[in-house]
């Protein structure tokens, strides 16, 4: 097996590696950015490589992959699922696999604390792989931390040389983070970047999508031949801003964008259906009794009387949203309301679980009408 140096050239979708003494890190902000806002949230779902992927080209029928994952556990919730890598040979799927030992994060929800516990570097191994040049993508884990410590296969491995495909940068929250989709390639945005034929940069940051101008310029000073943003539902969730500051705010990101891209597709999306919080306000809490029969769920906090105090909920937020982009008159800008991507019919046939996320199955869903209402396939 022969060692590859892992350099940037292999790493499709970060936006920064960061070197550390045993690999490197792969980041979805700058180290700029990151040291902006140095929330513990926002640390954590940064560093969950979504849409980050090696890509090389490579005649090896044996690849393997030493990494580092920080995996998350909720204290008094069932143990998540072992983060998955897939392995794509030519575009379509060949393999899927997870490491183990790794670092552990334990998260206490109800006192608010975490403490991680380091771990060594675990082995990927994927064999049997077609004995001719081929293209060659690893999707890292989207809900694990990653650090990317050694690359090897038995034949000589070459970055991919340009393909000729549009770049489609995405920023939203924890759904388009890929939270409860199956594995990398089949979160929403994957899916719908794969149909479309484009290169996907995900900014989705579970938590954390909260208009912050750093996140605008990042977007502004990143290469991208279309942008997405999908604002709203965290907004809700952390309560963190009213109707008087949220139209301003949505504007001073468009313009913050408009400054590195003035003529680059500019799509904003509201919400999905969310049912407890399309007229109630937030904040999002989550049910702690259902932590005791081993679950998940989440719970609307506000009341809808408060809107009348300029509380946000998702309605009241899309319809600032369309009046924003009607009113800038701006050729390059659009909405799309994101009940056309889940609406009360899907609601209906696929319930989100924990009140708030969409399974793997609605995010298939997704992710194939958003390709065909954006990119028209």
């Amino acid at each position: 097996m022969q060692d590859h140096r892992i350099g940037a050239d292999l790493f499709h979708g970060a936006l920064e590696l960061e070197t550390t003494a045993r690999g490197v890190i792969p980041h979805r902000l700058p180290a700029w950015a990151r040291a902006q806002c140095p929330d513990p949230q926002l640390m954590m779902v940064e560093a969950q490589p979504a849409g980050v992927r090696l890509a090389f080209r490579t005649e090896a029928t044996e690849i393997e992959l030493d990494a580092v994952r920080t995996k998350r556990f909720y204290i008094g919730a069932p143990p998540r699922p072992d983060g998955i890598y897939d392995l794509l040979v030519d575009g379509e799927l060949a393999a899927q696999a997870s490491v183990d030992g790794g670092n552990i994060l334990s998260i206490d929800m109800a006192k608010g604390t975490a403490v991680t516990e380091p771990g060594p570097a675990g082995t990927l191994r994927f064999s049997g792989l077609p004995g001719r040049a081929k293209d060659i993508e690893i999707w890292l884990p989207y809900n694990e931390a990653t650090e990317i410590v050694a690359l090897r296969g038995n034949a000589a491995i070459a970055p991919l040389e340009e393909r000729g495909r549009k770049v489609w940068l995405h920023h939203g929250s924890s759904i388009s983070h890929g939270s409860d989709a199956a594995s990398p390639t089949t979160t929403w945005p994957a899916l719908a970047a794969a149909r479309g034929g484009v290169d996907l940069i995900n900014l989705g940051f579970g938590g954390s999508a909260l208009l912050d101008p750093f996140v605008a310029r990042v977007i502004r000073d990143t290469p991208a031949d279309i942008i997405s943003l999908k604002l709203g539902i965290n907004l809700v969730n952390t309560d963190v801003m009213r109707m008087r500051a949220f139209g301003p705010a949505v504007h001073g990101f468009i313009d913050t964008i408009r400054e590195g891209h003035p003529t680059t597709p500019l799509l904003i999306v509201s919400p999905i259906l969310c049912p407890i919080h399309e007229d109630t306000p937030g904040p999002t809490l989550m049910v702690m009794s259902s932590l005791s029969a081993g679950q998940i769920s989440f719970r609307a906090a506000g009341n809808p009387a408060e809107r009348a105090a300029g509380k946000l909920t998702l309605n009241t937020i899309r319809d600032e949203l369309q009046k924003i982009v009607a009113q800038r008159a701006d050729p390059h800008l659009s909405y799309l309301d994101g009940r056309t991507l889940y609406d009360a019919a899907e609601a209906e046939r696929m319930p989100l679980p924990d009140q708030l996320h969409p399974d793997a199955i609605a995010h298939q869903h997704i992710g194939r009408r958003f390709a065909e209402l954006v990119f028209q396939v």
